[in-house]
């Protein structure tokens, strides 16, 4: 009997246990947002396609900062192999209280010169990986009538440089989706934004063919974002305090626009 009890208490933490699904957070804006959330009490699934020590790493800092977790290999861009996953995350845990899409690479160049690989390994990995993870947990959400959605866009949606047509596009593409899904959603329970980050101090930044002081010329408060700076805005759009808060893109940019 005692046996049976003790089935009953862990499933009854399991049902309890707060689950957050962040992808890309091996490094960077992820990996801050997969700390944040630990710090906030939820279970973070912690996401990577290519460096498992990197996201065994961001699992250490999760649990530095008291909360339990787990790596997930798995690329957004593909289909299969998400839908594999997110049915393992749901098999165990049995709900997704909050997803954040923060996946993404770069392929800049100039678009007369953008060969189809570049234009789409961005666009797959961005935009059709935001659909790939989205729309499973968003069919979980449903069921549940609970959940929030971050997604990470960039302000490259709304003022896109030379050579980043691809990542542009992907980064609108997102912002598009969120208001639309927002309409479709909110009756649910479900609470979809956007954070669109400026210049954030983070491996992509330093690989921009572009000096850091001419970076910081085009900020207002003169430096670049830290990476924690946009996962505290991530943590509170997750949160009930951001309850009566859909369909908005967040700038987080140092007042560039």
């Amino acid at each position: 009997m005692k046996h049976k009890n003790s089935h009953k208490e862990l499933d009854s933490i399991m049902e309890e246990r707060k689950i957050a699904i962040v992808t890309g957070a091996s490094r960077g804006i992820g990996r801050a947002t997969a700390v944040e959330l630990a710090k906030a009490g939820y279970y973070v699934v912690v996401n990577y396609n290519s460096s498992e020590a990197a996201a065994a790493e961001t699992l250490a800092q999760v649990q530095a900062a008291g909360a339990q977790g787990e790596v997930q290999k798995f690329d957004v861009a593909n289909a299969d192999e998400v839908k594999e996953a997110l049915a393992r995350i749901v098999g165990e845990h049995k709900r997704i209280d909050v997803l954040v899409n923060n996946a993404g690479v770069t392929a800049d160049g100039l678009f007369l010169m953008m060969g189809e690989d570049e234009w789409y390994r961005v666009i797959n990995t961005i935009l059709n990986g935001f659909y790939h993870v989205t729309k499973p947990v968003l069919r979980e959400m449903v069921r549940k009538k609970r959940g929030a959605i971050v997604s990470v866009s960039s302000i490259s949606a709304m003022m896109p440089n030379r050579g980043q047509a691809n990542y542009a596009a992907a980064k609108a593409g997102i912002i598009a989706a969120t208001r639309s899904m927002c309409k479709e959603v909110a009756r649910f329970g479900i609470r979809v934004n956007v954070v669109a980050p400026g210049p954030i101090d983070t491996d992509m930044l330093s690989s921009m063919p572009v000096d850091e002081n001419t970076i910081k010329s085009m900020i207002p408060m003169g430096r670049v974002g830290k990476p924690e700076e946009v996962a505290r805005v991530i943590r509170f759009l997750c949160s009930d305090d951001a309850s009566y808060i859909t369909g908005q893109v967040i700038g987080i940019n140092g007042g560039m626009f």
